[in-house]
Order: structure tokens, then C-alpha cells, then sequence
């Protein structure tokens, strides 16, 4: 109790924050707010550049494949729309913990381009909001209050690929869709790892939010626990879609006798469609998708199967959306191959594999699988879907065609599992 109430001094939303803020990186526009190279984040500012990778001189990077910086500004709690004006050059965009939002748009010598894009940004702090008594969610220490700080702090955080020009950023009211996970969908802090999440914005347009409340080592247990499905019943507006999605953890509880697939993990699973449903939400149940196990003759091994049966008996036990990503999972694995399926799997260390957790291909991959999932469903979500979207389990897309830049940050740290939970 003592540290969520730290929590909600340390993060509370800014005050007096600006409905509109217009940034200048690269000169003085009028009626812009010029940001010089030396300018790092202060809370007094309220904006700058945060000390991980500084801007090159005259506030953008001059020339392509230059390491990326990164830019904050204190925004309220919620969904902002940010347009980026690039300069020449291949230029990407990542929002607060990797969230993949824009990729590699080419810009040619002497012209600029602008693209717009929205961010969804939270604090711990609970409103007493749709049946929610207030409080915090009961982050895990240090991983989310230091590794993870940016996904819930009171400003905007963008890592910037390329020739940034300006910044335009500006609260919104628009659809949100929500994700609950594990590491396999949360928003991971650094190298090698990524999650599907992080990926899931880049193919929805700008009139829809991705709000990624997953977190590494979690069960649906841990999310009632922790009050993340307080967190984000609180925010619900009708007609919001969350997606479900654990698996992997829950059936390592199994060990210590606290339940199984056909029993405790649908209880879990109805509570927390119930709550969904009573602030007007839509939920989603998506099954886990397969760690990376193969017979001898080359086939993939289901490891998750009864919890992918209780998921999809749960869905049409409560007339719920469902997205087997499980299934999908399999048929990309298939056609990747046992050799071919390593270049989608996080390689902390040489000779290292590990076969859980995706790195940026596996999860940009996995994230188009959901995407596909969601159309298949009916989701309205799907309407904000980019256009020329479409993707084929069986033909995922080559890894020698996937050029997402990294960012600077590497942790070889494995993401949490089972023995990070309470």
C-alpha cells in the first residue's frame, strides 16, 4: 500500500498541461516551439530530450541509418495524436516503450513528409471510474518502476528514427484497444525481446488508440491481483475492445496446485469478461501463441493445448469474440520451418536461443496474425485497420524484407516467467 501511494505522487498527471503542443527540432517555425540539441527533459520544461541517444546538432539526425534520440513532453493521461514532420531520408517511429507506430517512410532529398499517429499514455493511479473503487496498480518494482518507467509516467516519450523536423501533439478522444497479457504481449523494454503489442499500432490508422497494459511473468490471476483490469475498467468508454491473452504462466501455476485450464483459468477468464461487458467494453479472448518445439521430423509441438481449448470453450461459453492465435501461431511456424523459425526468437546470447519469447520479426509477424484475427472476428476496431493490410499465416513474410530498426537499448535480461509473480 505504502509504495502505490509513492507511486501515485511520483506519477500523478501533470498539471496545467497545454491542449496543444508544437515543437520545432530543426529551427524556429513560427507559432513552434524551438527545441535546441542541449535541451534535455526537465519536469520544470516539461519537454526535452531524454539522455539515452542526443539529437545530432541543429536538432535531427542529418542522415540516414544515424542512431535514433529520443523527445518527451508531459501530456495529460489518455490517448494524444502526434504528427511528425520528417526530413530526407528513411525515417521510423517508436512511442514510449517500442511501440511500433511508424515504419520507414522515405522521404527524398529536398522534400518532407508528415505522418500522424496516436499514443496511448497512463499513470498507476486508479480513478473511482465504472464500478472501480480509486488506487494504483500494484506495479512490480523495479521492473516497471525502472526498466519500464516510460510506459507509466506523466509525459510522452517518442524514439525518433530519421530527419524529425517537428512535433504537433494534441489530446484526442478516440476508440481504444486495450491489451492484457504476459511478456509475450507486453511491451518489452529493450533488445533483443519484442512482443506483438508493441507491433499492433503499426497497422491501425490514426483514429484508434493501442493501450498495452501486459506485463511480463503475469496470469489472469496477477491481472485481478495487481488491479491492472481495474486500471483499465476505469477507462472504458462503450464500445472499447480488450484483448485477453494469457496462457503460458497460468499453466506453470499448475505446479504449486493453484488451478488448471478447465477450472480457476475460466473462472479468471469470466471475471474478467464480466467486468468488461459492465463499463461497455468488448472483450476478446486470444489464445497464447506456441513457444518454438518441433518433432523430429520437422513438425510443430503443441504445448498449449488445453489452455488454447479452455480460451476458445470460455469464448462460446460467454459469446465472446475469439482469436486463435495459437492455431495461427503453429501454421507460421510451420512454414518458417525448424531452421527458419530461430529468426523470429530473441537471441539474448550467442548460441542462446530463446524459444518463448519473439524478437522484432516473430513479433511484428505475430501482431499482423491478431490484426488478421481481429477482421476474421468482425471487431468495429478493424475499420481503423491500414489499408492495404493482409497477411496469410502460411506466408509469413520473408525476415530478409523486415528492416523495423532496432533501438539503441539491449537487455539480455529474460523477461519475467512464473517466479516473477507475487
Amino acid at each position: 500500500m505504502k509504495l502505490s501511494l509513492l507511486l501515485l505522487a511520483l506519477f500523478a498527471p501533470a498539471a496545467g498541461a497545454a491542449d496543444t503542443l508544437h515543437f520545432d527540432l530543426a529551427g524556429a517555425a513560427p507559432g513552434y516551439i524551438a527545441v535546441r540539441p542541449d535541451m534535455a527533459y526537465s519536469a520544470a520544461r516539461g519537454f526535452g530530450f531524454e539522455p539515452v541517444s542526443p539529437p545530432a546538432a541543429g536538432g535531427h539526425s542529418p542522415v540516414p541509418g544515424t542512431k535514433p534520440f529520443f523527445f518527451s513532453a508531459d501530456v495529460p493521461e489518455g490517448n494524444v495524436a502526434v504528427t511528425v514532420t520528417f526530413g530526407p531520408g528513411t525515417n521510423s517511429v517508436k512511442a514510449e516503450l517500442r511501440r511500433l507506430m511508424v515504419e520507414n517512410v522515405v522521404v527524398p532529398a529536398g522534400q518532407t513528409a508528415t505522418r500522424t499517429f496516436i499514443v496511448n499514455t497512463r499513470t498507476p493511479a486508479i480513478a473511482a471510474d465504472n464500478g472501480v473503487a480509486a488506487g494504483a496498480v500494484d506495479l512490480k518494482a523495479p521492473r516497471e518502476t525502472v526498466q519500464e518507467a516510460w510506459n507509466w509516467d506523466r509525459r510522452l516519450t517518442l524514439e525518433l528514427h530519421g530527419a524529425v523536423r517537428t512535433i504537433d501533439i494534441k489530446p484526442v478522444q478516440v476508440p481504444t484497444i486495450y491489451l492484457l497479457g504476459d511478456s509475450t504481449v507486453c511491451d518489452q523494454p529493450g533488445e533483443p525481446y519484442a512482443s506483438w503489442g508493441q507491433m499492433l499500432p503499426r497497422f491501425f490508422k490514426p483514429g484508434i488508440a493501442v493501450a498495452n497494459h501486459g506485463e511480463s511473468g503475469e496470469t489472469y490471476r496477477d491481472s485481478l491481483q495487481r488491479r491492472r483490469l481495474d486500471k483499465i475498467v476505469s477507462l472504458l468508454k462503450p464500445g472499447d475492445t480488450v484483448l485477453l491473452q494469457f496462457g503460458h504462466n497460468d499453466q506453470k501455476q499448475m505446479k504449486d496446485n493453484l488451478g488448471g485450464p478447465f477450472t480457476t483459468y475460466k473462472d479468471e477468464i469470466r471475471l474478467h469478461v464480466k467486468a468488461i461487458r459492465a463499463a461497455g467494453g468488448v472483450p476478446v479472448i486470444v489464445s497464447p501463441m506456441e513457444r518454438r518445439r518441433f518433432t523430429a521430423d520437422g513438425k510443430p509441438i503443441p504445448t498449449l493445448a488445453d489452455y488454447t481449448a479452455a480460451a476458445r470453450q470460455s469464448a462460446d461459453e460467454l459469446g465472446t469474440p475469439f482469436i486463435d492465435l495459437n492455431a495461427k501461431s503453429l501454421v507460421m511456424y510451420a512454414a518458417w520451418g525448424v531452421e527458419g523459425s530461430q529468426a523470429a526468437f530473441a537471441l539474448p546470447e550467442p548460441d542462446k536461443l530463446d524459444n518463448t519469447h519473439h524478437n522484432n520479426y516473430g513479433s511484428y509477424e505475430l501482431a499482423k496474425a491478431v490484426a488478421g484475427g481481429m477482421r476474421e472476428a468482425k471487431l468495429a476496431a478493424t475499420a481503423f485497420l491500414v489499408d492495404d493490410f493482409a497477411f496469410d499465416p502460411a506466408r509469413p513474410d520473408p525476415v530478409a524484407a523486415f528492416a523495423v530498426p532496432a533501438s539503441p537499448a539491449f537487455r539480455n535480461e529474460r523477461p519475467l516467467g512464473d517466479e516473477g509473480n507475487r
